[in-house]
């Protein structure tokens, strides 16, 4: 129980505060979704946002309504805000699930929502499972229409897959395909926005790091209070854990707050982490 208090106590700094040093670095550009867990053997969400290889902005939340997700959400933008008082970031990243969206609006007004094209091409993967030809051939040209590297070469492009996927016979695969195609105005925007996140993978790979820290104690089992501390304790230590010898050789900063700052405070990754989060990392 020492090692666990002394764990979740960190969760009490901000958790924007102690990762970014200079307010000009607050990210433009976000990613956000919702892990699922259990709290007292119901189903929960943890509500996350990402950028720049940093977990930014982490909430428990009791459901995946708007209501919901908007106070989950609503603790990054009070701790960015606190950094930077008019801090509006341009565009944020979502798996299209209406209640994140919704929530984002309401937190952000003006903000440009960016659908995953990575989620879009996934439903039509789990329509073709054992046709390996088919995802093959509708793989390689919907990635293609992705690397477009202006609008209107997407454009062009997703005309060109949407008058391929109609002369494919009736399929659930097919379905999807047009699917996608439809969504094309979403995608567009990203093109506005160089700089936005186009697909999840950033915020997925961090979320499989909360997933594994998860299954490790269990889910959570007692207050709603000290499920919060852990889970922004969680961020912390991802945000300042070292690289492996191996990533530091290939070029890399030390550690995700590094690369993000520019800079440590100290080589120790603990040293580091206890100096930037001095005063609990808020501004007052």
């Amino acid at each position: 129980m020492y090692w666990y208090r002394a764990y979740i106590s960190l969760g009490r700094n901000s958790i924007v505060g102690t990762t970014v040093k200079n307010p000009a670095r607050l990210p433009k550009h976000l990613l956000a979704d919702e892990k699922h867990t259990r709290w007292n053997g119901e189903k929960a969400y943890v509500a996350t946002t990402v950028a720049s290889e940093c977990i930014l902005g982490v909430c428990l939340s009791e459901s995946a309504g708007t209501e919901s997700l908007t106070k989950s959400y609503g603790h990054f933008k009070e701790e960015a805000c606190n950094l930077k008082p008019d801090y509006q970031p341009e565009t944020v990243g979502t798996d299209g699930w209406e209640h994140t969206q919704r929530a984002w609006v309401a937190l952000f007004p003006g903000i440009t929502l960016i659908l995953c094209f990575l989620h879009a091409f996934l439903k039509i993967q789990e329509r073709c499972k054992r046709r390996i030809d088919l995802l093959r051939a509708i793989a390689e040209k919907v990635w293609n229409a992705y690397h477009s590297k202006t609008l209107a070469q997407f454009s062009q492009r997703i005309r060109r897959l949407r008058q391929w996927g109609e002369a494919l016979p009736e399929d659930p695969a097919r379905e999807k395909l047009l699917g996608l195609c439809d969504k094309a105005p979403e995608f567009k925007k990203a093109f506005s926005h160089p700089g936005a996140y186009r697909t999840s993978n950033a915020l997925d790979r961090l979320m499989n790091y909360q997933d594994r820290v998860l299954y490790s104690i269990q889910y959570f089992h007692g207050h709603a209070s000290s499920a919060l501390l852990y889970l922004r304790s969680m961020a912390l230590l991802w945000n300042f854990h070292p690289y492996g010898a191996r990533a530091r050789r290939e070029g890399l900063r030390a550690s995700p707050f590094e690369e993000f700052n520019g800079f440590q405070y100290h080589s120790n990754w603990l040293q580091n982490m206890l100096v930037a989060g001095s005063l609990g990392g808020w501004r007052t």
